[in-house]
């Protein structure tokens, strides 16, 4: 018997994902949303609806593609090596990123980076 979830499925995830309002660029993973933005922040940018992109997954089922911004002021200096999505109440998704060192006051960029939900196999 094949295995299958309806796409509407998975756009259920990617849209609970695209209320994230904050990106975040972290110095440790994080696990909570108060650990993403107080305990290991180094940065933040407002996210907006147009932000985030679904389309058919690069592999199979759907994915959402978080836009990239430029220039997030950075606020406290350390190595940064994960970026965090919140919205008001929840950590919502977290990736790695190659880590650099961040100094306050200077810039960073974070390229535009996708959450991908598979269809069962």
């Amino acid at each position: 018997m094949a295995k299958y979830i309806n796409p509407l499925v998975h756009d259920a995830a990617l849209d609970e994902i695209a209320t994230g309002n904050l990106m975040v660029v972290c110095s440790a993973q994080p696990t909570t949303r108060t650990e993403a933005v107080t305990t290991y922040a180094l940065a933040d940018v407002a996210m907006v609806g147009g932000d985030f992109t679904k389309a058919a997954g690069d592999v199979s089922g759907r994915k959402v593609t978080i836009a990239a911004k430029s220039d997030i002021v950075v606020d406290a200096t350390g190595d940064a090596n994960h970026v965090a999505i919140v919205n008001a109440s929840e950590l919502l998704a977290v990736t790695t990123v190659t880590q650099q060192t961040l100094t306050s006051g200077n810039t960073v960029s974070v390229g535009s980076w996708q959450v991908e939900y598979r269809d069962p196999s």
